[in-house]
């Protein structure tokens, strides 16, 4: 059968998509594995408009990738700050292929704003792909995707 033969709407690419596949989306995720949680401080950093923060605030919330947990300053009524549960953590590999994608291809002319470092030696984080036998695969030409059993197939007519 070829990867033709399925529909691609069952394919967990598009399924990711369809949680993490818009700007602001992916900004508001950057920003929550940089540290910042709170309503008020996501909409000044990103500036974005509110109610689009609430939006994607909930849907994060609502695909379980992002958790309300309350606060309450002294004086103040009770707030939510976001933060990631382990299937959020879990996108810190895209997000890094994200960084490492627009280093490589999107830097301005002084080069890439930030780096990612491993905090216990200080060397640079990469994202790549490693096989399950422990083989650094280098070369596109050296991956392949098959539909499984899981995958429906498409009426052809």
């Amino acid at each position: 059968m070829r990867w033709t033969d399925y529909d691609s709407k069952v394919c967990s690419v598009a399924r990711t998509a369809d949680v993490i596949g818009d700007r602001w989306t992916v900004l508001v995720l950057r920003d929550l594995f940089n540290g910042i949680r709170r309503f008020d401080d996501l909409t000044a950093h990103l500036g974005i408009a509110r109610d689009i923060l609430s939006r994607r605030l909930s849907a994060l919330v609502e695909a379980g990738v992002v958790e309300r947990q309350p606060y309450q300053e002294a004086g103040h009524r009770t707030r939510f700050e976001y933060r990631l549960t382990e299937a959020g953590a879990e996108l810190r590999p895209v997000m890094v292929a994200m960084a490492q994608w627009g280093d490589a291809h999107r830097a301005g002319a002084d080069g890439p704003p930030t780096v990612v470092l491993h905090r216990a030696c200080g060397a640079r984080v990469h994202a790549a792909l490693v096989c399950d036998r422990g083989h650094d695969i280098l070369d596109g030409a050296q991956v392949v995707m098959r539909p499984t059993a899981a995958a429906r197939l498409i009426a052809h007519v």
